[in-house]
């Protein structure tokens, strides 16, 4: 059907075209009737690929867009995610800061109490030393002022040879 009103469109624009030459007068209509066909036969045949195509652009170009749109929803969820980390993790740093805190608070008491214990310690350890030697002091005094009892027995006692006897080892 389309072959054959292309021929005849072709026919009447050759018929209409050849007469024009011939009269001398002006073939405006005969040129417009022409430009017309031809106007219909370029929109016969060009008509469809056009539309085709800008069609399928249109749909590319939609279906681009959905897919920015896509990915820029994406992009919003997913910086949604991570400001929810942020503060997830802001949340942790704050416990674990307080968390450190107080561990150290209890540390630094246990230390404190520890020391404390230690320097208690030490001081009974020195007072039991310290009355350890006293006691080892005495024993080798009261040894010595025998041992000089003993052999100051065959002399005389007196009470003043005992006095001299204790003056020396005490000075």
């Amino acid at each position: 059907m389309g072959k054959i009103v292309i021929t005849v469109f072709v026919l009447s624009a050759y018929l209409f075209g050849a007469d024009a030459g011939h009269e001398g007068s002006t073939d405006i209509v005969q040129r417009t009737i022409n430009f017309l066909i031809f106007v219909g036969i370029l929109y016969y045949i060009l008509a469809e690929p056009i539309k085709s195509y800008f069609g399928g652009r249109s749909v590319g170009i939609a279906g681009e867009l959905e897919k920015v749109q896509e990915r820029l929803r994406e992009s919003k969820h997913l910086k949604e995610a991570a400001e929810l980390k942020v503060d997830e993790a802001i949340q942790f740093v704050n416990e674990l800061n307080e968390a450190t805190k107080r561990e150290c608070k209890i540390l630094n008491d246990k230390i404190i109490a520890q020391g404390e214990q230690e320097a208690e310690l030490i001081e009974k350890q020195s007072i039991a030393l310290m009355d350890l030697e006293k006691r080892q002091m005495v024993r080798s005094v009261v040894t010595e002022i025998m041992a000089d009892v003993m052999s100051a027995s065959d002399e005389s006692m007196n009470s003043d040879a005992m006095v001299e006897i204790l003056k020396k080892k005490v000075a």
